[in-house]
């Protein structure tokens, strides 16, 4: 592993609502995103679609959850943040440190 990057487990809530993108084709996009700030994907775990505990919309109750572990510099998780939050397909986002 390269010194300059760190480990990050990111969890992200899909939404594909109205739109003929694919969970796996959703992924693929959420990849080249933690490509495009030098991060580098070992692993990905898809959930499953999963109700909310809280529904803020009532025309949506539930998605689809997936845990994205990659390396990237101290800085990738807040540029992959910004980067996804203007992304339609993403619904929400949280990145740890691994």
């Amino acid at each position: 592993m390269n010194p300059t990057k760190r480990n990050y487990r990111a969890s992200f809530i899909l939404d594909n609502r109205g739109k003929e993108d694919s969970i796996d084709q959703i992924i693929e996009g959420v990849k080249k995103e933690i490509a495009a700030v030098q991060g580098d994907v070992t692993a990905v775990e898809s959930i499953g679609k999963k109700d909310f505990v809280r529904v803020t919309d009532k025309k949506f109750t539930g998605a689809s959850y997936v845990h994205v572990n990659f390396s990237a510099p101290v800085e990738g998780p807040a540029q992959l943040k910004e980067r996804l939050r203007l992304n339609q397909n993403v619904y929400r986002t949280f990145v740890q440190s691994a």
